[in-house]
């Protein structure tokens, strides 16, 4: 009976032996899937917490530049030195205002702030200057050789009116019909031609192009009113508001000037007969 018993003991021993060491082996099983997926959401909580941190950072940076990171070309709150020389102008060169206009002849929007224009002249006389700076757009195929035909006439002395005629048929962009404006206003011809050929004109363009990108006006029309930025075709209203302005800080400036003073209507050559 004793050696049963211990068979029987030895064999029950066995039997929690092994049911022991298969339960360790399904705990450890258990404790490794466990750990692996410990270690895969710790992964997982520190992306998270790293797109967090990074977002956090990005709000951070939005916070303490919202006005850089809103604007875009130049900080209409500062004035700009623009260089004038030789470009076209209507208006005296000691004009209490210069309205210096950036500008692009196939651009609709350019088209567009004309009729303005023309009001400031006609509101204002010699009391502003328009000056006109080329800009043709990358966007714009045809706009290189308009320019090149109205920095040609200009050098005729007959800018605004090749202007006005190109601006006032935007979709009839050609060479010929550049070459039929020459003709009605009697320009040199076969001067007016060699001259929208040349690199002269072309570098001329160009370097009113550069000039645009340092100030930072990259789109058409831009206008830079005694320095100030103003962007697109605004109406004449708004325009006047800020010519309004700097003739009044032109006046307190110099006591007895005589600035906002219209001394006459002007009137563009291109309103003028000519033949």
């Amino acid at each position: 009976m004793a050696e049963i018993s211990w068979r029987h003991l030895l064999g029950g021993a066995a039997l929690v032996g092994g049911a022991v060491i298969a339960g360790c082996l399904i705990l450890a099983h258990s404790i490794g899937s466990a750990t692996k997926q410990l270690d895969r959401a710790a992964i997982q909580l520190e992306a998270v917490s790293a797109a967090v941190a990074d977002a956090n950072e990005a709000l951070g940076n939005l916070q303490a530049a919202p006005t850089a990171a809103a604007r875009r070309g130049p900080d209409p709150n500062k004035r700009y030195t623009v260089n004038t020389a030789g470009s076209p102008a209507l208006g005296p060169e000691g004009a209490a205002v210069t309205v210096v206009e950036f500008s692009d002849f196939q651009c609709p929007f350019c088209a567009r702030v004309e009729p303005a224009l023309k009001m400031i002249e006609q509101e204002y006389g010699d009391s502003v200057r328009v000056v006109f700076k080329h800009l043709p757009l990358d966007i714009h195929k045809f706009a290189p050789a308009a320019h090149a035909a109205a920095e040609a006439a200009h050098r005729q002395g007959h800018f605004w009116e090749m202007h006005d005629r190109i601006f006032a048929n935007q979709r009839e962009m050609t060479a010929e019909k550049f070459v039929a404006y020459a003709n009605e206003l009697g320009l040199d011809v076969a001067q007016f031609q060699q001259d929208v050929a040349s690199s002269e004109v072309k570098a001329r363009i160009d370097a009113d192009k550069r000039e645009a990108g340092k100030l930072g006006a990259t789109g058409t029309p831009a206008f830079f009113i005694n320095g100030r930025y103003v962007s697109g075709a605004k109406p004449f209203e708004a325009f006047k508001e800020i010519i309004d302005a700097e003739l009044a800080r032109e006046k307190t400036a110099r006591p007895g000037s005589t600035a906002g003073v219209v001394d006459r209507p002007r009137t563009r050559p291109s309103d003028v007969e000519t033949g």
